[in-house]
């Protein structure tokens, strides 16, 4: 099966580009990574805290069956222009990945159809290549196959 969320990686580079395209259209796009109700039920994690403004933070953290903490990540808004662009920073915790720099452009392709553009920047090369060797293609594409469903339901 065709993955339709894409994943641009040069090598030697310590960046990567995420795009994918969304029967949605913008608005319903953009407030699917901006609202926390949202981007709890796609991402399949608890928002502990979601400020989608300019210098906002936020935290989610998911938990086993057993209530103990399996993923959480944080980070820091840097620039909110909605319905166009969100400038984050993001880290897992507990992982050797460190800070990344997402740069998220969200761009209206039809009346009900558009696009999101992420580019990634990480510490180093290394640590690119590292989280690549992850089945990271397949999570994301997992996530933006549920959010494209969740969020068709809200038209």
């Amino acid at each position: 099966m065709e993955l339709k969320t894409k994943i641009d990686a040069e090598d030697g580079k310590q960046d990567l580009v995420i795009t994918r395209e969304f029967d949605l259209p913008l608005e319903l796009l953009f407030k699917a990574c901006a609202e926390p109700e949202i981007v709890a039920q796609w991402m399949g994690t608890k928002v502990l805290k979601l400020e989608s403004k300019k210098h906002g933070s936020y935290q989610f953290e998911t938990s086993d069956a057993k209530g103990n903490v399996v993923f959480r990540a944080n980070g820091v808004i840097h620039e909110f222009v909605p319905n166009q662009k969100i400038t984050r920073t993001f880290e897992m915790e507990n992982t050797p990945f460190g800070v990344q720099l997402e740069v998220v452009e969200f761009e209206s392709i039809t009346d009900d159809t558009s696009k999101l553009r992420m580019h990634t920047i990480y510490e180093s090369v290394a640590k690119r290549d590292q989280v690549l060797k992850l089945p990271f293609a397949q999570g994301i594409n997992m996530a933006h196959n549920r959010l494209q469903e969740i969020v068709s339901k809200l038209k």
